[in-house]
């Protein structure tokens, strides 16, 4: 049967009817928690929690959504208090708090405000947050640390100053804060600073220090204090991210390694390691796309990597001898893992699908090292169609849909993911790109595509297809391009200014940077200095890089997704390209989504978009989808 015409048993409802989003875990002795995110329920981010007697229950009910705004992305938006539970709530972005009883109150109310990251100082009776103050209009927001009383909801400005703050952080005896800040035109993956203040007994701090000082520019991630109060933190000073003590002022690397400990800062509270009861540090690093599980001694200098099933994992926490993470496999779907550091064994406690991969309609990822363009190597995962009741006509090769993730200081893994095998089980050949400036390679790697976004990555995207043609493993009169924000930017770019793919699909892509940079929003704000260059004084390559400009030398079809609430690539970006498009005379389709943002939530959207998506590439490269796909509205078709 044609490819892309297989009947398959993935349907939309496993990846959003059927499927969750886990983050942000928390571990105390006494329980666990997570955050869900729920596309059955519009999106809301649901707070969870399981007991020491398994039982599991949702702390938040509707209409609570457990989710800051701060950054945009969010992230950090609850922590577990010595007594309460204190999260943002994301219709009013203020702080809320659960008592031990289930009744919530807010605690903070001044509106204007966004808070994250905050972490509890029992011994003065508040919270010390990173604070967005989005009062003033027609500014940027200012953003610094606050103390919050946690009687009145007061608010004290204790550190600013500089552009971003995160990762607030304080010694187990209370004596002692750090955190870590950076300034435009850096981003926290290009850049950071780390600080520490004395904090007096009466909750006065004291003057703020920094620390871990170097010449070259570093970019620090995740301070933490050992059981014993010494700090550490992940620095990718030696070109890859790794673990250091701060002695003094000085950084001391722990176990250098090619090897990644670190991850871009695109949220807050993201976790990498963490401190067993003896003090050790289990840890998780990444290492040619693959995340592996460590456990590093540094008083006995050992190193031990400890065997487990999963390619991914991330948000490790750690209590006594019980770690938690979100973990997968390349056949099995993210879940929260605990891990007992003494049996060295573990359990599932919550998988965010309630439905099981059958082995035989999975596509398991191949990792791939290819050539691109000007010598570079970069590197993909590669999944071949896989239907157990299917093969191809003979003589003839898979369309092939060539992935490109966010960021773009992102990456791709090769965990195991319902949006890839929707594709291909129903006879697509799938190729995921970790582009020039992915993150996992190292520093250099990631930088390699400052001053060339929208150049090399799609260079890079275009060599991994026309690799995969050259094994004979794909058709390369059907190829499509997709992705998701700087994805969909690389999308639109490889349609715009390379004569190569025949069908692309934007998922709310940037198509004129000019406009990101006029539009967007602080935290991204400076983002393009370093990728593309200063502006005005570049304006003219901006207007080079901008596939808007270039409407003319568009050749082939293409949809556009696009969210009516989106700030950080508004609606009007892919209304003007569609209109371009549809002016050229080529099929093209958009289609927006009222209440979405940068990234679906919404189940029915999220389904929408993939049947859409489907049904387009079938107009557009001459097959019939199987099962009963609303039609999409296709001007010049």
């Amino acid at each position: 049967m044609a490819y892309g015409s297989w009947a398959s048993r993935v349907t939309t409802q496993s990846i959003v009817g059927e499927t969750i989003r886990l983050g942000q875990l928390a571990i105390t002795p006494s329980a666990i928690y997570w955050i869900e995110g729920r596309p059955q329920e519009q999106g809301r981010h649901v707070l969870v929690r399981r007991g020491a007697d398994g039982s599991t229950a949702d702390l938040t009910p509707a209409p609570f959504n457990v989710r800051t705004l701060a950054h945009e992305y969010g992230g950090g938006a609850y922590v577990v208090g010595s007594s309460d539970v204190f999260f943002s709530n994301a219709a009013d972005q203020q702080i809320h708090t659960l008592g031990a009883a289930g009744a919530s109150r807010m605690l903070t109310m001044t509106e204007g405000l966004r808070y994250a990251d905050a972490t509890e100082d029992a011994r003065h009776r508040r919270l010390i947050a990173v604070c967005e103050d989005h009062r003033a209009p027609h500014h940027a927001p200012l953003n610094f640390l606050a103390a919050i009383d946690l009687d009145t909801g007061a608010l004290t400005r204790i550190a600013d100053g500089n552009d971003f703050f995160s990762s607030p952080c304080l010694s187990p005896d209370g004596s002692r804060l750090a955190w870590l800040t950076w300034d435009h035109p850096d981003m926290p993956w290009d850049a950071t600073q780390l600080w520490r203040a004395d904090i007096a007994d009466d909750g006065a701090f004291g003057t703020p220090h920094r620390v871990a000082v170097t010449d070259v520019a570093e970019s620090l991630f995740q301070p933490a204090w050992s059981p014993s109060g010494t700090l550490h933190v992940v620095s990718d000073r030696s070109g890859w991210w790794n673990l250091y003590r701060i002695d003094g002022d000085e950084a001391v690397p722990l176990h250098p390694m090619t090897a990644e400990f670190g991850t871009p800062q695109w949220l807050f509270g993201m976790t990498t390691y963490g401190f067993d009861s003896r003090g050790r540090i289990l840890c998780i690093y990444e290492q040619d796309s693959d995340s592996h599980l460590a456990l590093l001694d540094p008083a006995a200098g050992t190193f031990e990597e400890i065997e487990t099933p999963f390619c991914t994992m991330r948000d490790l926490r750690v209590s006594g001898d019980t770690a938690v993470f979100v973990g997968a496999t390349p056949t099995d779907s993210e879940a929260v893992i605990e891990f007992d550091l003494i049996t060295r064994t573990h359990r599932a406690l919550r998988s965010s699908s309630r439905i099981e991969a059958e082995p035989a309609f999975t596509s398991i990822a191949q990792g791939i090292d290819y050539p691109s363009k000007d010598g570079r190597t970069s590197h993909a995962l590669y999944y071949p169609p896989s239907n157990a009741n299917y093969v191809g006509p003979a003589d003839t090769r898979p369309p092939l849909l060539v992935m490109a993730h966010g960021g773009p200081t992102s990456s791709t893994n090769r965990s195991f993911k319902w949006a890839i095998q929707f594709w291909t089980s129903r006879g697509f050949a799938v190729v995921d790109v970790n582009y020039s400036g992915s993150s996992g390679y190292g520093r250099a790697y990631r930088l390699q595509l400052n001053g060339h976004w929208g150049v090399d990555d799609v260079d890079d995207a275009v060599a991994a297809a026309r690799h995969l043609i050259a094994r004979g493993l794909a058709d390369e009169a059907r190829l499509a391009v997709r992705g998701a924000s700087a994805g969909g930017y690389l999308t639109l770019s490889a349609l715009t200014f390379r004569k190569f793919f025949q069908a692309g699909a934007s998922h709310y892509g940037i198509g004129d940077l000019e406009a990101l940079i006029r539009e967007t929003h602080k935290f991204e704000s400076r983002y393009l200095d370093r990728l593309i260059g200063e502006y005005p004084a570049q304006k003219a390559l901006y207007y080079e890089r901008s596939p808007i400009n270039f409407t003319d030398r568009l050749s082939c079809a293409m949809i556009l997704f696009q969210g009516a609430e989106d700030k950080v690539v508004p609606p009007d970006q892919a209304e003007v390209m569609y209109a371009a498009v549809r002016a050229k005379g080529l099929p093209v389709a958009y289609m927006l989504f009222p209440g979405e943002q940068h990234g679906f939530r919404v189940a029915t959207n999220i389904s929408r978009c993939f049947e859409a998506e489907l049904y387009f590439y079938g107009k557009i490269f001459g097959f019939e989808p199987a099962g009963d796909i609303e039609p999409v509205k296709i001007d010049n078709l």
